[in-house]
């Protein structure tokens, strides 16, 4: 049997929340599907399934929610003969979202029907390259020519809302000028008459309901006939109830009771095109949720330039392979992400890190695809390209959070799944009370305006896109600022977070040791200590022997008779001296008087750093104190994590000294150290069930079971693999000003969406009564059915300009930005 393998499909045909639960239930019902989530905000569903696409194409098309496909054509380069046709064939129907491919070999092209949504150009390409041959099309940046479908529809609806408001526009005037204006009501009597004014309505409603409002009756009388009515099926039986009595009582009014022969004409017309005018008010702001993804699918440039057979030469980036050449220029985008071979540069990315402060880059530094070369020139080898670069790894990352459904998201779909067949069942109530207790002759006429107004005001599509829409807006803005949610119930799980547990290596500290203070004695230069000390630790590769030399000139003397003292330092011979550096025992052995230096070496211990000291010829020269640096920004994030109310806990295999040391200059509330990788799964339990829901960050292998383990796991984007592909958070940047980012994006997200759903129900439960006829005994007003079409449309619109709002979230933590280009490139 077939990997399971997950894909994202582009659904037609989803008008109210209340279908998602049905094409939830379609897709499940196919035999090897696992999961299956639909997001009604970008109209797509995640699935996650063993076995071929096709079996879900066929089951949306029976649930009458065809799945968006697109085909696009690949020239294919070295095919010459029938089992080449074959070959990449079953290569490209093997590929992820691919419905049907066949190639042509006299025209050496394949053309491939795949779902929008699941596939693309590049991943195309790479299959048919993976076996052996080449491809090409003219669309370089591997994105598919066709236009965007969210563009497509806006268009759509922008000539649809028109040209019904055209048709609608001459019908209010007729109807509801005469009711406004006397005087225009009897206007329209002398001169027009007013059967000729109905036909006229007729009409013109009839051309509207035939044209622009078709979608409504074509989409909602099948889903009404399959037992499952959705939105569209409120519209067209609202509309159709409407139109169909007012034809009545403009051809036969002798069929309704004496005096209610009255025309709704204009409620049919105005409701179509309020409820149009809101699904292209809904689209145009649904489209800049999506703001987020395009931004980081547009940063990838369209050709790379490339060194091939002694020339250099532009090629589309889906032809770029692992091992290539390529030449960046001042000012390029980074078109893959690659190793330097050449060059020195300054390289901006912040559109992957959301750090705004450019990266020193040299020889055998790593470059990311999309990141901005700064002013010099680069030669880089590719390492990663396609689907594997850094960039389409958190574009795949975005996408998968802004398609994940939230437990709370649970509760409203269970909701909207049974909400259209009880609007239907209160409509109909509406109008049997009121045909029984309404007063005559006006009980008919009244039971219609009731009926109607309960069928187009009671739309879920405010409550189906409530948790969708922040979803994509919060998520889309937290990957600005570097923080991916790989997880979707980590969104709303961690603003309940009540304490924060933090390792120490790599995550608080830079995770390697720095020469952090020179304290010189007996007349000896700082000058003179640090050239001599990093020759003779040049040549030992004992970490903190690194950082020593690291701190030293570039320009080191000769050492001779070098010896390595086990567990105690080092001893040689420097520019004809007797140089000696190590620990306090060693200099104790050696009989060295450490009286000048041991005050000082003392205090920086207790500071959390290493200490060690320098003789030359046998004279005490220099205590020199060597520690892991904290991280910039670990003092400001963790500052703002104690003001927005978290505990913050340090679980550290570190002795309880220097971890105690670190947790005192941070102001860490609970330290726990000296702990192997399950001592930290004890100590999270404890710091759980004292505090409450906990969050770890953490970044190396070891701590990938404490981020399993905790209700959330962040990991440090500049870790292990392991490390991120076991937590539900990455921060890119590897700073912890991340954390208070992802905090507050999760607490805005869930503010914004309980906002949303608590105008949502508020709106139908305050609403429908109205709609139905509660406030008639207190003054004789029905809600018109026009009026409440527009607040339904309205409705919708709020929610999605709601969520809209998190675009502008901030940086809860201020950048730090270093003075020297030195603290930019560490």
């Amino acid at each position: 049997m077939a990997d399971l393998q997950t894909i994202q499909i582009e659904i037609s045909g989803m008008s109210c929340a209340s279908c998602v639960a049905r094409v939830e239930t379609a897709l499940r019902d196919v035999p090897g599907v696992e999961t299956a989530t639909v997001n009604f905000a970008t109209e797509t569903a995640q699935v996650t399934f063993k076995g071929s696409i096709s079996a879900l194409t066929c089951a949306l098309d029976t649930a009458g929610y065809p799945a968006a496909t697109q085909q696009t054509v690949l020239k294919i380069d070295g095919m010459n003969c029938a089992s080449c046709v074959s070959k990449i064939e079953r290569a490209l129907a093997s590929s992820s979202g691919v419905v049907e491919a066949s190639v042509n070999l006299a025209t050496e092209s394949a053309t491939v029907t795949y779902v929008e949504g699941s596939s693309d150009l590049a991943t195309l390409a790479k299959a048919v390259t993976a076996i052996g041959y080449s491809t090409h099309t003219e669309n370089a940046q591997g994105a598919d020519p066709a236009p965007s479908s969210k563009a497509d529809e806006i268009d759509k609806l922008t000539r649809a809302t028109v040209f019904a408001a055209v048709l609608a526009l001459p019908v209010f005037i007729l109807e509801m000028g005469g009711h406004m204006i006397p005087a225009f009501h009897h206007w329209v009597q002398a001169t027009i008459g007013v059967q000729n004014s109905h036909l006229i309505q007729f009409a013109l409603t009839s051309a509207l309901l035939i044209g622009p409002g078709r979608m409504f009756y074509t989409k909602g009388v099948p889903s009404l006939l399959r037992g499952a009515p959705d939105m569209n099926a409120l519209v067209a039986m609202g509309t159709g109830a409407a139109y169909l009595y007012s034809v009545a009582a403009t051809f036969a009014p002798q069929m309704l009771p004496q005096g209610t022969a009255n025309v709704y004409f204009e409620a049919a017309a105005v409701i179509v095109v309020l409820i149009l005018l809101g699904r292209l008010m809904e689209a145009r702001a649904k489209g800049k949720t999506g703001a987020a993804i395009r931004k980081l699918v547009g940063l990838q440039p369209k050709t790379a330039r490339i060194e091939q057979d002694g020339a250099t030469m532009d090629r589309p980036i889906a032809e770029i392979t692992v091992g290539d050449i390529l030449q960046i220029r001042p000012g390029e985008r980074v078109p893959v992400d690659g190793e330097v071979l050449d060059g020195t540069s300054y390289v901006d990315e912040s559109m992957i890190t959301g750090e705004p402060v450019p990266i020193g880059k040299s020889t055998e530094d790593q470059v990311v695809g999309g990141t901005v070369n700064g002013t010099g020139a680069l030669r880089i080898r590719a390492t990663r390209v396609g689907a594997d670069t850094v960039l389409a790894q958190v574009i795949q990352m975005v996408e998968q959070a802004q398609g994940a459904k939230l437990p709370i998201q649970g509760l409203v779909d269970r909701i909207t799944y049974r909400f259209v067949p009880a609007v239907i069942a209160t409509a109909a109530l509406a109008v049997i009370a009121w045909l029984i207790f309404g007063p005559a002759p006006a009980a008919l006429p009244l039971a219609l305006v009731a009926g109607v107004s309960v069928l187009i005001i009671a739309c879920p599509c405010a409550m189906g896109l409530a948790t969708p829409t922040s979803i994509m807006v919060g998520t889309g803005r937290a990957a600005e600022l570097g923080v991916l949610f790989r997880k979707g119930d980590a969104l709303q799980q961690l603003q309940q977070a009540r304490v924060i547990a933090l390792d120490k290596t790599g995550t608080l500290t830079l995770g390697r040791p720095e020469l952090d203070n020179v304290t010189t004695a007996n007349g000896f230069s700082q000058t003179e200590v640090l050239r001599l000390a990093a020759a003779l630790e040049a040549r030992s590769e004992h970490p903190i022997a690194r950082a020593i030399t690291r701190a030293g000139p570039s320009d080191l003397p000769d050492v001779s008779d070098i010896q390595s003292l086990t567990g105690l330092g080092l001893q040689g011979t420097v520019e004809g001296r007797n140089v000696l550096i190590g620990s306090y025992r060693l200099m104790q052995q050696q009989g060295v008087d450490l009286a000048d230096l041991q005050a000082e070496a003392e205090a920086r211990a207790n500071d959390g750093a290493t200490p060690l000291f320098m003789a030359i010829e046998g004279q005490a020269a220099a205590s020199l104190a060597v520690s892991d640096p904290i991280k910039p920004g670990t003092r400001e994030a963790l500052a703002q994590l104690h003001e927005m109310g978290m505990t913050l806990a340090m679980v550290t295999g570190d002795n309880i000294r220097t971890a105690q040391a670190l947790a005192d200059r941070l102001r860490i509330d609970h330290v726990t150290a000296e702990v192997l990788p399950d001592g930290k799964l004890e100590a999270i339990t404890a710091l759980r069930d004292q505090h409450g829901t906990l969050a770890f960050v953490g970044d190396g292998i070891n701590d990938a079971p404490a981020l399993a383990a905790a209700d959330i796991g962040i990991a440090i984007g500049t870790g292990t693999d392991v490390a991120i592909e076991t937590a539900d958070v990455v921060l890119m940047s590897g700073d912890l000003r991340g954390v208070a980012n992802a905090l507050e994006i999760s607490r805005r997200t869930m503010r914004n969406i309980r906002q949303n759903l608590g105008w949502a129900f508020g709106y139908n439960i305050l609403l429908i009564p109205v709609a139905a006829g509660a406030l008639y005994p207190f003054g004789g007003h029905l809600l018109s059915p026009a009026l409440a079409a527009g607040a339904m449309a309205l409705s919708s619109v709020f929610v999605v300009s709601n969520a809209l709002r998190l675009r502008r979230v901030r940086a809860s933590v201020p950048e730090t930005t270093p003075t020297t280009p030195e603290e930019a490139h560490a």
